[in-house]
């Protein structure tokens, strides 16, 4: 189900160390780069969409989507997140929220922004998805009208994580279920996780 009201925004940032370096999101997975799985999960869910990356923007061009880079200087996924609701403020009329969804995550739940809305819509906080106990800041609904204070805190703080800004005003939060090993918003680091990603890919 499309949130008609919401634009999507793919964070593809990170050196990917753990992985030898380079863009990770452009790593083969069952066929597909591992951010055009993520892309066919999220678009369907918003109402307009975007990649935050600071790669060449020539690299992602067979999306179709826009590429957008941080303003310097660079604060990570928060840096991102601001970039990503500057766009969606005039890219999509009637705009009221970003949903953000990381580039190395290929299993995030179909009904993700569904269900952040429906536990997020009307408040001015973030609403922030949650498994196994675990909280993930990168999978969040995030108000556009917080854009302000976004651009205050990366000016003020010394830390840019997004689990902080989102304590700013407070946070909810959406459990989504584990099923067997499988946690949907299992994340690829390692070359490892890659094969256990191309193995899950393999058995549905």
């Amino acid at each position: 189900m499309s949130a008609p009201t919401v634009a999507g925004l793919v964070l593809a940032g990170g050196r990917s160390r753990r992985m030898g370096g380079g863009d990770k999101f452009l790593l083969p997975l069952a066929g597909r780069r591992l951010i055009d799985h993520v892309v066919a999960r999220l678009a369907p869910q918003v109402g307009a969409l975007a990649i935050s990356a600071n790669c060449d923007p020539a690299l992602l061009a067979d999306t179709g989507l826009p590429v957008l880079a941080d303003a310097p200087p660079s604060r990570g996924p928060l840096s991102g997140l601001l970039a990503g609701m500057s766009w969606a403020a005039t890219a999509l009329p009637g705009c009221t929220h970003v949903a953000t969804a990381a580039a190395d995550t290929p299993f995030f739940p179909e009904d993700l922004v569904a269900r952040l809305m429906e536990a997020g819509a009307g408040t001015g906080s973030a609403t922030l998805a949650v498994s196994a106990g675990r909280v993930h800041p990168v999978f969040g609904l995030w108000p556009l009208a917080g854009r302000r204070y976004l651009e205050e805190f990366l000016a003020s703080s010394e830390k840019w994580r997004m689990i902080d800004f989102a304590g700013r005003t407070g946070w909810r939060e959406v459990d989504f279920p584990v099923s067997g090993d499988s946690d949907p918003f299992f994340n690829i680091n390692t070359p490892d996780d890659l094969a256990a990603a191309q193995r899950r890919m393999e058995h549905g």
